[in-house]
C-alpha cells in the first residue's frame, strides 16, 4: 500500500544565513529533508549602531525570500513556517521588517525569542540522539544559545548576545595572534562564569549549526576519515584544539581554500572554533558531539510530537531503525520471529559464557535482527557489501559513528573473509576482543536467519544443550523444514568457528497428543 507523503517547510532567517528546508513525512513519521536551500545574507552586518536594520538589509532579506517562493510552490505543504532569530530579534524596527516581508511574500514572520531559540535547539538534539544528559551549544551569527538537559528534560537555557560574526572583533590582523586568541578565550570564560550550571559539568557537549558542521568537516579531512556523515560525530578536546591551531595558521584567503570549510564561513570559523574549545575545557566535557539537527528540526519536532510527553519521541533509535525497515521493504513479521529465536539462543549461550557472550550483547544483536542483509534490496549477489556500506555510512539517529560501524559489521555478516575485508579501514577503531565479539554475533545472526530461509516462520522453538565441545539444538517445526535444514547445515560452520564448538541440529515436527 502506498502511503501519501506529507510535506512541511520552514524558512530560518538567521544573522549569517537564510535557509529554506522542505521535509517529507511517510511511514515512520520521521522527517526527511527533500530540499535544503541556503543564501548567505549576513543580516547582522546591516544593523546600525542603534540596532536598526537599514533598507539595504531589508531589501536583501525580501529578495532572498522572494527567490525561495518558487521552490516552496512546488510542494503541496501541510504546514509552512517562517522564523527569524537574532538579527531580526535585535532590530528595533522589527515590526517594519515583518510588515514589508508580508507585503512582498504573503508570509507571516515569526520572531523567536531567545528562550524559544534555545529550546528548539535542545528539542532537536534529544529527538535525534539517545543522549540523556548533556549541554547543547548553537553559535549563530549574532547570538549563542546554550542549554543543559538531564533525563532528556531541559533544565537550564541561556542566550548570549554574541555570535561568530560579532566575535570577529577580537581579531584585527590577517591571522589571529596568540594574544588575540587569549583575549577571546578570557572573554568567553568570563561570560561562561555567569552561568553557575556549566562549570565542571562533565557531560557531552552537543554542538548545533553551521560553524560546528564546518569544524567537523575540516577534522574529517585532516584525519582522512573513512566514513560518510556528520550527525553524532564524536571529537575530543585535543581534536578540537588540533583544528583550532590548524585554522589559526591561515589568513582569510587561505581559509577559503581549505577542504571541508565553506567559503562563506572563512571569516568566522576561527572564533567559532575557539568557542567550542573554550566551553569544552570550561565544563570538562565528556566528548564533543555534532548534531546535524538544529533549530529548524526542533520547530517541527514540537509540532509532530505535540501529543507526546514534553514533545519527546519515546525511542529515537527504534524509530530510526524502523525507518530503514520501511525504506528497504524488510519483512517485519520475519524480523520479530528471528528476534525471538535469537534472544533465546543468546541467553542460552551467555548463561554459560560461550563465546564470551553476555546479555548486554542483545543491544546490537536486536538491532541486527531488524536490518540484517538489507543490502539485498539493491542486489542479492552483493547484498553483504551493500549492507555494510549502507549501514556504516547512513545517518542513524541514536547511534554514534563507531556504533554504526559495529551494527554494519554484524548485520552484513557473510563469512570471515568478508568481515576482515570490511575491517581493513577500521583496525584502530575496535580492539581484537571487540572484533571477535562482533564476528560471533554476526555468525549467530546469519545462522538464525537460516532457520527462516523461506520466510514462513517454520521453526517455532528449540531446546539447547551445551557441552565443552558441542552444541545440540533440537529444533521444532510446524511444517516441512527441508529448506531451513539445508541452509542451517550449510551455514553452521561460521557459528562453529566463532564458538569453537561443533553444532548438531535435529529438526522435528512434534506429534500432538490427542
Amino acid at each position: 500500500m502506498t502511503v501519501k507523503k506529507s510535506y512541511y517547510s520552514i524558512i530560518d532567517i538567521g544573522s549569517n544565513s537564510i535557509r529554506l528546508v522542505i521535509y517529507a513525512q511517510d511511514h515512520s513519521l520521521r522527517l526527511h529533508e527533500v530540499e535544503n536551500v541556503k543564501a548567505m545574507a549576513r543580516l547582522r552586518n546591516y544593523l546600525t549602531e542603534d540596532n536598526v536594520m537599514n533598507n539595504k538589509g531589508i531589501e536583501k532579506l525580501i529578495r532572498t525570500l522572494t527567490s525561495f517562493r518558487e521552490v516552496v510552490h512546488n510542494y503541496e505543504l501541510t504546514e509552512f513556517i517562517c522564523v527569524a532569530t537574532a538579527a531580526v530579534r535585535q532590530a528595533k524596527n522589527q515590526a517594519e521588517i515583518c510588515e514589508q516581508v508580508y507585503e512582498a511574500t504573503g508570509w507571516k514572520l515569526r520572531i523567536l525569542s531567545e528562550k524559544e531559540e534555545a529550546y528548539y535547539g535542545y528539542l532537536s538534539v534529544v529527538n535525534s540522539t539517545t543522549i540523556n544528559e548533556g549541554i547543547t551549544i548553537d553559535i549563530g551569527g549574532g547570538s549563542t544559545e546554550i542549554t543543559y538537559f538531564k533525563d532528556r528534560r531541559i533544565v537550564h537555557a541561556h542566550s548570549f548576545p554574541f555570535g561568530a560574526l560579532t566575535l570577529k572583533q577580537f581579531f584585527n590582523s590577517a591571522k589571529p595572534t596568540r594574544k588575540e586568541i587569549h583575549e577571546l578565550q578570557e572573554f568567553l570564560r568570563s561570560q561562561l562564569k555567569t552561568l553557575n550550571w556549566i562549570k565542571g559539568k562533565a557531560v557531552p557537549l552537543i554542538a548545533i549549526g553551521g560553524s560546528a558542521r564546518n569544524l567537523v568537516q575540516v577534522h574529517q579531512q585532516l584525519v582522512k576519515y573513512p566514513l560518510a556523515g556528520l550527525h553524532q560525530y564524536l571529537m575530543t578536546d585535543k581534536a578540537i584544539e588540533k583544528v583550532c591551531r590548524y585554522l589559526a595558521n591561515f589568513n582569510e584567503s587561505g581559509l577559503e581554500k581549505i577542504e571541508g570549510l565553506s567559503k562563506e564561513r572563512a571569516d568566522t570559523i576561527v572564533p567559532a572554533s575557539f568557542v567550542f574549545l573554550t566551553i569544552y575545557q570550561f565544563m570538562k566535557a565528556k566528548g564533543f558531539i555534532l548534531s546535524r539537527k538544529g533549530l529548524r528540526d526542533g520547530v517541527f519536532y514540537e509540532h509532530l510530537a505535540a501529543n507526546a510527553d514534553e514533545n519527546l519521541y519515546p525511542d529515537v533509535l527504534k524509530d530510526s531503525i524502523l525507518e530503514l525497515v520501511y525504506e528497504y521493504n524488510l519483512n517485519r513479521e520475519q524480523i520479530q520471529h528471528i528476534a525471538m529465536l535469537s534472544k533465546k539462543l543468546l541467553e542460552g549461550l551467555a548463561e554459560l559464557q560461550v563465546g564470551e557472550l553476555t546479555s548486554s550483547d542483545w543491544k546490537y544483536l536486536q538491532l541486527g535482527c531488524y536490518v540484517y542483509n538489507l543490502g539485498n534490496y539493491i542486489d542479492s549477489e552483493s547484498s553483504s557489501q551493500h549492507s555494510f556500506y549502507l549501514l556504516a555510512n547512513r545517518t542513524i539517529d541514536g547511534l554514534l559513528h563507531i556504533e554504526r560501524l559495529k551494527l554494519a559489521l554484524l548485520a552484513s555478516f557473510k563469512n570471515k573473509t568478508a568481515f576482515q575485508q570490511y575491517m581493513q579501514s577500521f583496525t584502530d577503531w575496535l580492539s581484537d576482543k571487540e572484533q571477535e565479539k562482533l564476528y560471533t554475533l554476526g555468525a549467530l545472526l546469519k545462522f538464525m536467519y537460516c532457520l527462516d530461509a523461506t520466510k514462513r516462520q517454520v521453526v517455532t522453538d528449540f531446546d539447547l544443550k551445551i557441552t565443552k565441545r558441542d552444541i545440540y539444538l533440537d529444533v521444532y517445526c510446524n511444517q516441512d523444514f527441508m529448506p531451513e535444514q539445508y541452509q542451517a547445515e550449510k551455514q553452521k560452520k561460521h557459528l562453529e568457528k566463532a564458538l569453537d564448538r561443533n553444532v548438531h541440529i535435529n529438526f522435528t515436527i512434534p506429534v500432538l497428543k490427542s
